[in-house]
């Protein structure tokens, strides 16, 4: 069942954080904190504490960012799989849960799981959808959430953890079962700045 993101952030800001492996050392994380996280020998909730200069900003988790803290207002996925992964933990966690995997494009609402479903934007795979049904998937999940951002309303965007590169840890997270390389090409001005259906600017700050 299909949603409509709702302009609930109008003129604001908000922060999108990834996972790339930067991520942490951009609030000064502890290294030993890091590799414990990426080792599975503490929960990413560890890196809270550190980041509290977001817990009152409005905030997009991509994926395992949720388990930094229930004080991210937002999740995104792309990953049906990765939903599989999380399922029993994303059942008891708070926040609002959005996804354009297609796993979930045919469902009643009863059957979401507490899930809102975004489609693809088979017009504007690059850049930023227009339609507050659609997001541009760009390749992956951490560009697909800056057009959730736009339909929320807001006109500054942050991005955290977007590395857009494979290294030795490629995620602040450790890792998943597949790596990407993400050319910043996906991230560039033409192909952000405009709507699908206009020539105009969409007035936000990336």
């Amino acid at each position: 069942m299909n949603w409509k993101a709702p302009a609930m952030w109008v003129e604001g800001e908000c922060w999108i954080m990834g996972g790339g492996y930067s991520m942490p050392s951009q609030f000064n994380i502890l290294q030993d904190i890091v590799q414990d996280v990426c080792q599975g020998k503490k929960f990413p909730s560890a890196y809270s504490p550190f980041l509290t200069v977001l817990h009152d900003k409005h905030v997009i988790g991509i994926n395992n960012a949720y388990m930094i803290g229930s004080w991210i207002d937002v999740l995104f996925f792309g990953d049906g799989s990765w939903y599989l992964a999380h399922r029993k933990n994303l059942a008891k966690w708070p926040g609002l849960k959005v996804t354009c995997t297609p796993k979930f494009a045919n469902r009643k609402q009863n059957k979401m799981e507490g899930v809102k479903y975004l489609g693809k934007d088979t017009k504007r795979t690059k850049g930023i959808s227009g339609n507050s049904k659609r997001v541009s998937w760009n390749g992956n999940s951490g560009a697909a959430a800056i057009s959730l951002a736009m339909h929320f309303g807001v006109k500054r965007i942050f991005l955290l953890g977007f590395d857009m590169v494979a290294s030795k840890y490629t995620h602040w997270h450790g890792s998943h079962n597949k790596t990407y390389t993400i050319h910043p090409s996906r991230f560039y001005p033409h192909n952000c700045h405009k709507r699908r259906d206009s020539n105009h600017p969409i007035g936000i700050t990336l």
